[in-house]
């Protein structure tokens, strides 16, 4: 049986490894020579057995947010 699809998020890069949060919120390590690219903070990636897909829609989706979060938060 193939495991579900699941959404994480790119926190942050430590070294070798990008620090990821999981759809439950619970972080995980996974090496950065992994990812079939060059990862970014912010980056939404989508695992599906065993596999890592950039998830472009999501990610830019994310970026505007934060940025009319910001907006607001300093205007």
């Amino acid at each position: 049986m193939e495991s579900p699809s699941k959404k994480i998020i790119i926190d942050r890069i430590e070294g070798i490894y990008a620090v990821c949060e999981k759809e439950d919120r619970t972080m995980i390590n996974i090496p950065i020579s992994a990812f079939p690219v060059k990862v970014n903070e912010g980056e939404v990636w989508i695992t599906d057995g065993g596999n890592l897909i950039f998830d472009y829609t999501e990610t830019e989706n994310r970026k505007k947010d934060m940025a009319e979060i910001s907006k607001r938060k300093w205007h």
